[in-house]
């Protein structure tokens, strides 16, 4: 705490001048220089950590100790996020079906703690956005939707991030830069002589520029929810294993569930391979145009219909057992979503990330690979052709990286059985020298 003399006490008496300037020689350093020391500036961003999280104990009744004792370790918000026990406590609180309101003390706790100028408070609140975002967006197109209560909680956090990433663009759209197959690179050589014409250059617009909202109106929850997931993708190399976990089966969920297209393409590419033998006709059979979806949909009834479904069910857990996949990441949450291109690109960037990023877990990357799937057959109802492009190749990728796993699994356990095989003792060479 700074503290500033008063210029009206000063006298012209010595004793009063020298009491004055001994006051000012004990005085703490000005703001400028205790700003710039990192030691007082650690210690002002621990303290702002631990207020925070004790604040958030007090709304967790039920483990507010375990949560409080995470703001006795040197880095609060780190230890917090990465606590499974802290974040289990918190995903039940806002899956409470009366979460979500304007009163919801939690989602105060979110808005306001991102509204901290701390980094890593704010990447504690990025942690919950799949978590906030899928419960947000399933109950806002559940089928029961009139009854439920108002979302404005949600909907606050979603604002707040959704304005913190128009602010950081300033009003200009993210562009990317489309590769000019007529001029040389590394990895090519044009067959005609290059012109140098920078009017040739294309740019693509990723997002267009970002308008303010002060509040989520229908015709722009798709663009504020997209919004708020690229702020999230920012800083998905450090979230949590659970926090990915969350955001794929939600996607998952979004596309649709027990869709027999969302192995279309593994099954195509195994039956090109095997020339049509009887699996992939009984795989073709499945997807048959009256196979009881439509758009996503399902319709028709009766026993035939029920079969069907115990089928297709079957197909996706022997596919994805094929694959290597764990059969319960084939567990989803949430309902079935509208997809626009808004929403869907920041998630398949996302999903991106969690099927190849280098520290990712494998039950991250197995849930990856369900959700992509789902999507993929999604964008091939809707007839998404960015969606059915980019989903596509992350599928393509996904099953060449497993194989070369595979592969390299099986060279290594041959080789280590190699080395463990013992071999016969060679003769000593004997060498004939004439005299």
């Amino acid at each position: 705490m700074d503290f500033h003399r008063n210029p009206s006490t000063n006298s012209a008496s010595s004793s009063t001048s020298s009491t004055s300037s001994a006051a000012a020689h004990h005085q703490p350093p000005p703001s400028s220089a205790t700003d710039n020391d990192p030691m007082h500036s650690w210690w002002e961003s621990v303290s702002k950590q631990r207020s925070r999280i004790l604040s958030l104990a007090a709304l967790l009744p039920s483990g507010g100790v375990a949560v409080s004792s995470l703001a006795d370790s040197d880095r609060p918000a780190v230890s917090l996020l990465s606590s499974p026990f802290a974040y289990s406590l918190i995903s039940s609180a806002l899956s409470s079906p009366k979460s979500g309101s304007g009163s919801d003390r939690l989602c105060q706790w979110l808005y306001e703690t991102f509204q901290s100028s701390d980094p890593h408070l704010r990447l504690l609140v990025l942690s919950f956005l799949p978590l906030l975002s899928g419960i947000y967006l399933s109950r806002v197109h559940s089928s029961d939707s009139s009854s439920l209560p108002s979302l404005a909680g949600f909907e606050a956090v979603l604002l707040a991030v959704y304005s913190s990433e128009a602010k950081s663009r300033a009003g200009k759209p993210l562009l990317v830069q489309i590769p000019d197959l007529s001029q040389p690179s590394l990895y090519h050589a044009p067959r005609n002589k290059p012109v140098d014409d920078r009017s040739r250059q294309s740019v693509g617009v990723l997002s267009p520029p970002l308008e303010p909202h002060l509040a989520v109106k229908s015709t722009k929850r798709a663009i504020i929810v997209g919004t708020a997931l690229d702020c999230y993708y920012k800083q998905v190399s450090q979230m949590p294993a659970w926090s990915k976990l969350d955001f794929c089966k939600f996607a998952a969920a979004w596309a649709g569930q027990d869709c027999p297209c969302r192995t279309k393409l593994d099954r195509d590419e195994d039956n090109h391979h095997e020339n049509g033998n009887v699996n992939g006709i009984g795989h073709i059979r499945l997807l048959r145009e009256d196979s009881g979806f439509s758009n996503g949909t399902r319709s028709g009834d009766g026993d035939e219909v029920d079969y069907e479904d115990d089928v297709i069910k079957e197909v996706v857990v022997v596919e994805m057992n094929t694959l290597g996949i764990n059969e319960d990441n084939l567990e989803t949450k949430g309902v079935r979503i509208p997809l626009p291109w808004e929403l869907l690109r920041p998630v398949v960037t996302i999903l991106g990330h969690c099927l190849f990023g280098p520290l990712n877990s494998q039950d991250v990357k197995d849930s990856a690979s369900v959700a992509v799937r789902c999507l993929y057959a999604r964008a091939s109802h809707d007839l998404a052709p960015q969606a059915i492009l980019a989903l596509q190749s992350l599928i393509r990728l996904d099953k060449n990286a497993r194989a070369a796993a595979t592969t390299a699994a099986t060279v290594t356990t041959n080789a280590s059985s190699n080395a463990n095989t013992p071999s016969k003792a060679k003769k000593p060479e004997i060498l004939l020298v004439s005299k």
